[in-house]
């Protein structure tokens, strides 16, 4: 007999299925996103698009400022959207802001799938390949928020890091503000001109997260 989400090959095709009791079935990625309304274009984490593979999202319903300084009181909701995810058999569980980071210990002692709650999570394996005197940049879209209390949560310290705030930009706005209009061209060529100014002039630096 196999599981649905376990099947292999043909001969479990045509074995047996036995099939937990979900609505939807064969999604690896489950994804936390918060409620803020703005232009989702393919390559953002909040579209579904962006994955060559299912993802099942759960939204959270809160202001963005809450989540950059990890405000306590939204920490249950977010556990509970983990939990909502894993009652529908996603394999690992993401979030989809760097600042969900505030609850990475949090959803991880929750559920019982893998949780990767920031892409801040990736610090520590950046840091393990650079040489001690390398730094990392951070694209931060509330760069002030970026505190060891927060890179505490995923195992890093901000010792190496530089961080650059894009929260200001006006391209990046609609991103920060949540508004129904993109100039995905100029948040482009900001985005280009700060990875070229990075590149240029901050040779200590050896590896990047946002």
């Amino acid at each position: 007999m196999a599981y649905s989400l376990d099947l292999k090959n043909t001969e479990d095709f045509n074995s047996l299925v036995k099939v937990k009791p979900l609505y939807t079935s064969g999604i690896p990625i489950g994804i936390i996103a918060v409620n803020l309304i703005y232009p989702k274009l393919p390559g953002n984490v909040a579209n579904a698009s962006t994955f060559r593979f299912p993802v099942l999202y759960e939204i959270v319903d809160f202001e963005i400022e809450e989540l950059f300084r990890g405000d306590e009181k939204i920490k249950q909701q977010i556990i509970e959207a983990a939990r909502k995810l894993e009652a529908q058999g996603v394999r690992a569980i993401v979030g989809a802001c760097g600042f969900f980071a505030h609850f990475q210990k949090d959803v991880r002692e929750a559920v019982n799938v893998p949780v990767f709650m920031s892409s801040l999570c990736q610090i520590p394996i950046i840091s393990t390949g650079l040489k001690e005197e390398k730094k990392i940049a951070v694209i931060a879209a509330d760069g002030k928020s970026i505190t060891n209390r927060l890179l505490e949560k995923v195992g890093a310290t901000n010792s190496r890091l530089v961080v650059f705030n894009v929260g200001d930009w006006e391209s990046f706005s609609p991103i920060r503000y949540g508004k129904t209009e993109l100039d995905n061209g100029a948040l482009t060529r900001d985005l280009e001109n700060l990875a070229k100014d990075i590149a240029e002039n901050h040779r200590e630096i050896g590896g990047y997260s946002s």
